[in-house]
C-alpha cells in the first residue's frame, strides 16, 4: 500500500517529460518527470519560472483539489493570475522530483520488469534531481529560466541549478534552505529514517505490491518528528500550550492537543505520500552540498551568476538564519532577507504576502 500516484490513476493536470539520468554514484536511471504549468510560454521562451517543492510537495502547487490531486495547490496564495507569480505574465513549470511518488519516477514506480522499484531504486541526489529538470527543461524549449525559486528542499534543488547551470538562471530566489545539510539536520533525519525502516510493513522496501498495507506507521512517525521541527516552539506553546484533546484525559490514557496536532499531519501524509520516496528524498537532502567536488562550498557559489535572493525565517530550528546568511555572502551582489514569522520552517510556505513581497523584489 502506498499513498502515491501510479500509472492508470486520473492524471489530473499533469504532464510527463521522459529521459535518462546519470547518476552521481554511478550507472544511469531511466526517468519520468510529472510537471504542472501555468500561463504562456512567450515566443523567446524568456518567461519562464521554475518552482521546486518541498520534500512532500508535488508538482500541484496551484488551484484546487481535484480529480488526480488529492490536495489544493501548496502555493496557491503566491501562483496565479495577477498574483506574485502572476501566470498572465510568467510560464510557470512546477516538477514532481526525481524520486517523488506523484508521477515522477520513484520507488512506487514501475521498473522496466513491470514490477516497483522498490528496494531497487537508486540513490540518488540533488544534482540527479536538477539534471532531470534540465531534461524537462530542454524538452518545454527553455534555454534560460526568468526565476528559479524553492524552499526547503525546493531551495536545495534550486542553488544547485544556479551553481551547475549558471548561464541558465537569469534570477534565483532561495527560501529557507542551505548551501549543504548540517549535522542537526543530518540528526533530526536519522530518526526518521530508521522509523520507517523498523516498521514490520516495509519489508526492505518491497512493499508495495504486498497484500495488509505498508510502513504507514512508521512513515506517521517520521512526519510527527519532521513536523515538530517544522514549526517553532514559540507557536506551538501559544496554540497548544498544555492543553488536553477535547474529551481526552492524559492521566487516562488521552493526548496533549498538541499529540492530536501531530497525529493529524502522520495520518494526512500517509493518505497522500510513500514510504519509500520519503526515505529516497530525505537521504538525497542529506547528502546535499553544492561544494562537493567543486572545491568547496565557497568555490560553488562563486559559479553563480543569477540576481539572488537568499531568505530565512527568524523562527526557524531546522534552517537556521546563518545558513540562508551565508548563503547570500557567498554569491555577489546577492541580497539576505529575512522573514519574520512565529511559524518557524514551514513559514515559507504561510507566510505568502512576505515571500510575495522577496518574489517581486526578485523579478522587478
Amino acid at each position: 500500500m502506498t499513498g502515491a500516484w501510479r500509472e492508470g490513476e486520473p492524471p489530473g493536470r499533469r504532464r510527463f517529460v521522459t529521459g535518462v539520468q546519470a547518476l552521481e554514484t554511478g550507472g544511469t536511471l531511466p526517468f519520468t518527470l510529472a510537471y504542472e504549468t501555468w500561463g504562456t510560454l512567450d515566443p523567446s521562451a524568456s518567461n519562464a519560472i521554475l518552482v521546486e517543492h518541498a520534500l512532500t510537495g508535488d508538482s500541484h502547487a496551484a488551484g484546487p483539489a481535484e480529480e488526480g490531486h488529492v490536495s489544493p495547490g501548496w502555493w496557491d496564495g503566491l501562483i496565479g493570475p495577477g498574483k506574485a507569480i502572476d501566470t498572465g505574465t510568467f510560464f510557470v513549470v512546477v516538477p514532481n522530483v526525481l524520486g517523488g511518488c506523484q508521477g515522477s519516477t520513484g520507488p512506487s514506480s514501475r521498473h522496466p520488469d513491470g514490477k516497483p522499484w522498490g528496494s531497487r531504486f537508486p540513490a540518488v541526489t540533488v544534482r540527479d534531481q536538477v539534471g532531470a529538470e534540465v531534461v524537462l527543461a530542454d524538452a518545454l524549449g527553455i534555454g534560460r529560466w526568468a526565476a528559479v525559486i524553492g524552499g526547503s528542499m525546493g531551495g536545495m534543488r534550486a542553488l544547485e541549478w544556479a551553481v551547475s547551470e549558471p548561464d541558465r538562471v537569469s534570477a534565483l530566489l532561495v527560501l529557507a534552505s542551505t548551501a549543504q545539510a548540517s549535522a542537526d539536520q543530518i540528526a533530526w533525519s536519522a530518526p526518521q529514517l530508521h522509523a520507517i525502516r523498523a516498521d514490520p510493513g516495509w519489508h526492505g522496501g518491497d512493499y508495495h505490491d504486498v497484500p495488509g498495507g505498508g510502513p504507514d506507521a512508521g512513515l506517521g512517525i517520521a512526519r510527527r518528528i519532521a513536523h515538530a521541527t517544522y514549526r517553532s516552539e514559540a507557536e506551538l506553546a501559544q496554540r497548544f500550550g498544555r492543553r488536553h484533546q477535547d474529551g481526552e484525559d492524559p492521566l487516562r490514557g488521552g493526548r496533549f492537543a498538541v499529540e492530536s496536532y501531530l497525529d493529524h499531519h502522520a495520518g494526512k501524509l500517509a493518505r497522500r505520500f510513500d514510504a519509500g520516496s520519503y526515505v529516497v528524498l530525505t537521504e538525497s537532502m542529506n547528502t546535499h552540498d553544492v561544494g562537493r567536488g567543486r572545491g568547496g562550498v565557497a568555490n560553488a557559489l562563486g559559479r553563480i551568476t543569477a540576481r539572488t535572493v537568499a531568505a530565512g525565517v527568524d523562527s526557524d530550528r531546522l534552517y537556521p538564519l546563518y545558513q540562508s546568511r551565508a548563503i547570500a555572502d557567498g554569491i555577489g551582489g546577492a541580497e539576505f532577507a529575512v522573514i519574520g514569522s512565529p511559524y518557524g520552517h514551514d513559514s515559507f510556505l504561510i507566510e505568502v504576502e512576505q515571500i510575495g513581497r522577496l518574489v517581486k523584489l526578485l523579478l522587478g
